[in-house]
């Protein structure tokens, strides 16, 4: 138990603070901080990462059996009080057999009454909660007293007593949660005790050791991999997934459905797998399996960092049968040869370049992954993994990669490389699209058959693209691009477009091209990124949707030049300052850049105008006058139909100078 009475930096009401009255029965975790005059009762929790801080406003109350999770604050303003159920003034009061949940502020004045429940990041402030409420998550409760017996939904937010009055009462179901999560922290409770008492603990300890030392129990330090498949009731295949998922730095998890839940796809999320090494990790998981005999349970692969799933694929089903796999089609290969000619035969439908970065990443002594996604995952990037590729002789992983493209016929595909002791990604490139023959070049300058866009001087790399990218690089920023629909580049959400990975110039505008196609019909737009800053250096718009800057095929199959891509966001020929904008615009525009203030541009239909619920435009960041008009009538043209007003911006002083109209549909 850690009671800090100076934990706070000196101020005027912290110079001289009472000690804690803590009740002998009460467990405070040492990992909370307990500041001041707080007065804990029998039997109380306080968990792990809590504050409560009597400094500023004083004293505290936490009645009996009430528990305290972990990563509440509690605290109160100097000025304001409540009558607690003593009679006697409080700066917070909280009641009997109550429970603040989770990452909850209580800040006084504040007064929660007995049999309270409030739920995970809610804030009670300068409020009075009747006992038996229940308030669940997130929620604002301020300034008002909430009638005992009281449901306060997620989410809601209760200023004014009007609400507060109108609140529902709490029903049975209610109740019911509430008491299961008080059951679950109470033994939290019991847990925290025993492990600070050696002879609770220590029987526990041998009898985990002893487990862990009989054989077959799926976990032994000194098994090797084969006698722990051996031990296992999990498939084979099911082993080699969990693997490479755990190669990848990706975490597990579990769901789980009766036969009624699973046909209404309403899975139930099981505990999280915390171990880290193979052994770990699949003796846990056999022992998860034996808790939900007769149910599905499916196996969760989940990039953590990206906060996506990467594997969703059952695993245990009610009637004891093997997982439904998709058949692996088997590619013939007529011999096997070996020596430098191994790699070349083996290749098949897999072009050179694939097969000379797979024979890079072996080299190196890294695995070789695959993922797939149908168009619709590809544009969310919910990519899916495929089967771990455990070949190591570049032979056998081309025939297994090639197995994989045709499982996938229809979807893209990438190549994965992966460094298992580092449990990271070195390479991720796309080597199959929708209706691609994966990899085939052809004599005549079709690539997977599509046109290719030539790199010389008479197609798109003698324009402005490839300069811009060749700037880019000679500055040794990374190239990235993102595209949009109209719905999402109106309301700026741009999404990353995939293999765009290349280093050179070369490779670079091949990627690019590639996008530009398979991106037709939509807005993309070059990124120019300093890595070790961490931020984006420029952003410029390459193609729209029906605009000439999209690459189109001519007559001799090369695509026509990229028109230049003007930097504020519209594309538009020529410099001219001749314009077809309203000469009192004209004007209006002119006195702003005179006086140095930016211009910006925001457009709204009927009923978003009717609501003053205005979108901005594009920015724009030239400061030319005619480059300004070419921005504008482009933004006119694009939001024909609706509202669209100019914006003089005082950049500095933040702040609009102006607003007016300049289009009414």
């Amino acid at each position: 138990m850690v009671v800090r009475r100076r934990a706070a930096p000196p101020t005027p009401w912290s110079r001289d603070l009472a000690e804690p009255d803590i009740d002998q029965s009460a467990y405070v975790h040492s990992f909370s901080n307990i500041i001041g005059d707080v007065k804990i009762g029998a039997n109380v929790l306080i968990s792990p990462g809590t504050s409560i801080r009597a400094d500023e406003g004083f004293p505290f109350h936490i009645g009996a059996s009430t528990n305290i999770q972990d990563g509440v604050v509690v605290h109160g303003l100097e000025k304001g009080r409540v009558v607690g159920d003593d009679g006697q003034s409080y700066s917070a009061w909280i009641g009997e057999d109550t429970c603040i949940t989770h990452m909850a502020l209580i800040h006084g004045p504040v007064y929660i009454g007995n049999n309270c429940f409030i739920g995970f990041r809610s804030t009670v402030f300068n409020a009075r909660v009747g006992h038996g409420c229940i308030v669940m998550m997130h929620a604002l409760i301020q300034d008002v007293e909430i009638p005992a017996g009281k449901y306060v939904p997620s989410g809601a937010v209760i200023t004014n007593q009007q609400q507060a009055d109108r609140l529902p009462d709490v029903h049975e179901d209610d109740r019911a949660f509430a008491h299961h999560v008080v059951e679950v922290n109470e033994a939290l409770l019991t847990g925290y005790r025993c492990a600070e008492d050696p002879s609770c603990i220590l029987p526990i300890r041998n009898e985990v050791d002893e487990l862990h030392s009989k054989p077959g129990n799926g976990y032994s330090p000194t098994a090797d991999d084969h006698d722990l498949v051996g031990t296992m009731s999990l498939s084979p295949e099911t082993i080699e997934q969990v693997r490479s998922l755990l190669s990848q730095g990706y975490s597990l998890g579990l769901e789980h459905a009766d036969a009624r839940r699973y046909r209404s796809k309403s899975w139930l999320t099981a505990e999280s797998i915390q171990g880290r090494r193979d052994d770990q990790v699949l003796a846990e998981l056999e022992s998860r399996l034996r808790e939900f005999p007769g149910e599905y349970v499916r196996l969760i692969g989940v990039d953590t960092n990206a906060k996506r799933r990467v594997l969703e694929e059952i695993i245990q089903r009610p009637d004891g049968a093997p997982p439904v796999r998709k058949r692996q089609k088997s590619v013939v290969v007529s011999s096997r040869p070996t020596g430098r000619g191994a790699g070349a035969a083996a290749v098949g439908a897999l072009s050179s370049d694939v097969a000379t970065q797979v024979r890079d990443l072996l080299r190196q002594g890294y695995r070789i992954g695959t993922e797939h996604a149908d168009a619709r995952r590809y544009r969310s990037k919910s990519w899916q993994t495929c089967p771990q590729i455990k070949a190591t002789r570049e032979a056998d992983a081309i025939a297994e990669l090639n197995n994989c493209l045709q499982d996938h016929q229809g979807e893209y595909v990438r190549l994965i490389g992966i460094d298992a002791n580092a449990k990271r990604r070195v390479l991720e490139t796309i080597i199959q699209r929708p209706d691609d023959v994966p990899g085939a070049t052809k004599a005549n300058g079709k690539v997977n058959g599509k046109a290719s866009i030539s790199l010389n001087g008479s197609a798109n790399g003698s324009g402005d693209l490839t300069q811009q990218v060749r700037q880019l690089l000679s500055q040794g920023l990374a190239i990235r691009a993102e595209h949009a629909s109209k719905r999402r580049y109106r309301s700026k959400s741009w999404l990353t477009c995939e293999g765009l990975s290349g280093t050179s110039e070369a490779q670079v505008m091949a990627q690019l091209s590639q996008i530009l196609s398979d991106c037709q019909g939509e807005y993309v737009r070059l990124i120019g990124v300093d890595l070790d800053a961490n931020r984006r250096i420029k952003e410029v718009i390459i193609q729209r949707p029906d605009d000439s800057t999209a690459p189109k095929a001519s007559s001799n199959g090369k695509a026509t030049a990229f028109s230049t891509p003007a930097s504020n966001g519209y594309s538009r020929t020529g410099a001219s300052t001749s314009t077809q904008l309203d000469p009192e615009v004209q004007d209006q525009v002119r006195n702003l850049l005179r006086q140095g203030y930016t211009i910006g541009t925001e457009h709204a239909d009927k009923r978003h105008f009717r609501a003053k619920s205005w979108k901005p435009c594009a920015p724009i960041s030239a400061t030319r006058e005619a480059e300004v008009f070419n921005h504008l009538e482009g933004c006119l043209a694009e939001h024909a139909g609706e509202y669209v007003r100019l914006l003089g911006i005082d950049a500095k002083a933040k702040r609009r100078v102006l607003e007016k109209i300049i289009q009414r549909p």
